[in-house]
């Protein structure tokens, strides 16, 4: 397969204590199965649907007590030199660039208002083999209250075009929200939103991933079902009737049915 563009989402991983609790929570709620773990990469297991690679879980290293969360990795022709820009830019990174067998070679970083993200140089693994449809990875949004910052740093370490939607609520106050594209078509790949009073002030800023889903009503069920908490929606919009939960062990994730779509679409500027 191809590989991704140089700040392109590629691939999304996240760390379980309870790996085959995940397994079951996520081929409940989205019908994923799993390949075998890896031994020599730390049991890592990739997640399939219809055979396709959509993401991976690991159990967390030994000594860390870290919170489950979701990781998005960003397509790099170089993780050395992308990890040089995010120092420069203000980032932190929390793993150096590392070579991943013949697969390629990975680096975790954080933005300077404190979202964490990884950095993915493709060897044999290329990234997603299935997006954008049912089940798999649809989309991203930086939650941040640092907009300014965050604004500042992305176009400093990835080829960013950043334009702001015009999204005017009923009071004339509008949502802060940025899209980041890429490409002479300006492909989105990004989302920025400022995170407001809803957010609990003790969520730091993070990447919500969303996954494409048929119908967002069920899956939110489904979650349920299995432990999962709804956080906020289901809701309509232009993009799609979508939801924002988090998995029993408190990984954050959003469901989006894009093709339930109500309303104009924004306009960029």
């Amino acid at each position: 397969m191809a590989e991704f563009p140089e700040g392109a989402p590629c691939w999304m991983d996240a760390m379980f204590t309870d790996l085959e609790g995940a397994k079951e929570f996520y081929g409940y709620v989205l019908g994923w199965t799993f390949g075998e773990s890896s031994t020599e990469y730390g049991e890592y297991t990739q997640a399939y649907s219809d055979g396709k690679a959509v993401a991976a879980i690991v159990p967390p290293m030994p000594g860390a007590d870290a919170q489950s969360a979701w990781c998005l990795y960003f397509a790099s022709p170089d993780a050395a030199a992308t990890a040089e820009k995010i120092k420069s830019a203000g980032g932190e990174l929390l793993m150096e660039p590392m070579q991943v067998g013949v697969f390629g070679t990975m680096a975790i970083a954080k933005e300077p208002s404190g979202a964490v993200f990884g950095v993915w140089q493709p060897g044999d693994h290329k990234g997603f083999e299935k997006t954008g449809e049912p089940v798999s990875f649809a989309w991203a949004e930086l939650c941040t209250r640092d907009a300014a910052t965050v604004d500042a740093f992305l176009p400093q370490v990835f080829p960013y075009r950043a334009r702001q939607m015009e999204t005017p609520g009923p009071d004339g106050e509008g949502m802060d929200f940025k899209i980041f594209s890429l490409g002479e078509g300006e492909s989105p790949v990004l989302g920025r939103m400022t995170m407001g009073e809803e957010f609990p002030p003790e969520i730091p800023a993070y990447i919500q991933v969303y996954f494409a889903v048929p119908d967002c009503d069920e899956a939110v069920s489904r979650a349920r079902r299995r432990g999962g908490m709804l956080h906020f929606g289901p809701m309509d919009s232009p993009f799609g009737r979508f939801a924002a939960l988090t998995d029993p062990q408190g990984a954050a994730f959003a469901v989006i049915d894009g093709s339930t779509r109500v309303g104009e679409m924004p306009d960029l500027t």
